[in-house]
């Protein structure tokens, strides 16, 4: 048996600039099992970073991180956390933004999210957060000195999920998205 929740795309984003984080908004997306096609991040392999320390930087791996994925929900509460009015996704390099799934960034790594068009995400991991994202939305409140650092400890449990694709096609706005949850992981509402 599997654990079901329902959710709603309310936004769609490219990273178009290879020296940004901040992501584009656009109306649909095509995916491929790359990722999502223009995407900066799409393709089979990356290089590894920080968050893949046994590795040396630098050494051609797998990408496990070719779909970024945050919660309306969440986002907002991350605003509240520090005190600010909005926290935007495409300050946080996503490149969907969902709605109406509870506790988004909690979905384990075996979890699917299957698009009503036939796309299918498969969950890596929680994309933990970390001071890229915080300097941008410090950029957008420059009266704001303490945004940056933060961030992080506001973003905690929050920043979303990365995932890869599991199944190619076509992405648009306002489309519906069920999360499976197999029943052996616990996930908490």
């Amino acid at each position: 048996m599997k654990n079901s929740l329902s959710g709603v795309v309310e936004g769609l984003f490219l990273g178009l600039q290879a020296d940004s984080l901040v992501t584009t908004p656009v109306s649909e997306v095509q995916v491929t099992f790359e990722g999502f096609v223009g995407d900066k991040h799409a393709g089979w392999t990356r290089l590894s970073d920080s968050r893949t320390p046994h590795y040396e930087r630098g050494t051609l791996i797998r990408n496990d991180r070719q779909v970024s994925l945050v919660s309306s929900e969440e986002l907002s509460e991350i605003a509240q956390r520090l005190s600010i009015l909005t926290v935007q996704p495409e300050w946080l390099g996503a490149n969907l933004l969902l709605s109406g799934i509870p506790n988004l960034t909690r979905l384990p790594p075996p979890a699917r999210l299957f698009f009503e068009q036939g796309v299918v995400l498969a969950v890596s991991a929680e994309n933990l957060p970390c001071t890229g994202p915080g300097r941008v939305i410090q950029q957008n409140y420059p009266e704001r000195e303490d945004l940056a650092p933060q961030f992080v400890k506001a973003a905690r449990g929050l920043r979303g999920l990365v995932a890869v694709v599991e199944h190619p096609g076509v992405i648009t706005l306002g489309e519906k998205v069920r999360a499976e949850i197999p029943s052996q992981y616990q996930y908490r509402l």
